[in-house]
């Protein structure tokens, strides 16, 4: 028997959005503003939490930057982001995010089962996969 029953009176829309702990705000924002091409949504409270952050827009959804300490241990982790807790943003053409990667020299890896995905690591090593839609 579930413990959890989901009721439709709690009316689950989406993932509002992503919780990403960094060590340097700046250099976070580097890698999802210039890299990826992500947006900061200013009207979300940058100034009101104890702690220096931003808020990244990914389509309709958001990134939350936070410069707090990391708790994981960032040694031992898998190689393949896959493997690892990781954000998934889906996007229109990995081949030319492997181009952008190629180019910054940002290493990476491909999806092990053969479908369009490709995984990095931000400059905290948070596992990220990119995955083609339609």
């Amino acid at each position: 028997m579930s413990l959890f029953i989901f009721d439709a009176d709690v009316g689950i829309i989406s993932i509002h959005h992503v919780g990403i702990l960094c060590e340097n705000l700046e250099k976070s924002l580097d890698f999802y503003q210039s890299l990826l091409g992500l947006k900061i949504n200013e009207a979300r409270p940058h100034d009101k939490l104890p702690y220096r952050g931003a808020w990244l827009w990914v389509g309709d959804e958001m990134i939350h930057l936070m410069e707090l300490p990391n708790p994981d241990p960032l040694t031992g982790r898998p190689e393949h982001g896959g493997r690892d807790r990781h954000s998934c943003i889906a996007i229109r053409n990995v081949s030319k995010l492997k181009e952008r990667f190629d180019k910054a020299g940002i290493k990476y890896t491909l999806s092990r089962s053969g479908r369009p995905a490709i995984f990095t690591r931000d400059p905290d090593g948070n596992a990220l996969e990119f995955t083609q839609i339609d």
